[in-house]
């Protein structure tokens, strides 16, 4: 069973135990959230799709830890000019474990 979910603007296959790296969300370490924005529900035999989204369905997930990715350099450069700039940007996500897949 596997649902597809839209969380902060992005879609993700979601399936019980499967781990996510999402943008950062501000919960806890361990707090438990529930997604209600669920595109898509396959349990093997039937598929629901919602209109958007699947009536009563939600799936329930567990937030492990929140990390930084590798530093990306981003290089600014004008020829002839003398000018030349150097930035580094870390973006901020959240590891979740998917815990179960509610369908109503």
């Amino acid at each position: 069973m596997y649902a597809l979910i839209e969380y902060k603007g992005k879609q993700y296959k979601a399936e019980k135990g499967a781990v996510l790296t999402v943008d950062k969300i501000s919960a806890e370490a361990g707090a438990t959230i529930d997604i209600d924005t669920v595109l898509l529900i396959s349990d093997n035999e039937k598929i629901s799709v919602g209109t958007p989204y699947v009536k009563g369905a939600k799936v329930q997930a567990v937030v492990e830890e929140s990390f930084r990715d590798k530093k990306v350099i981003v290089y600014k450069y004008k020829s002839k000019k003398d000018y030349h700039r150097t930035i580094g940007h870390r973006q901020g996500y959240t590891k979740i474990r998917v815990q179960d897949i509610v369908v109503a």
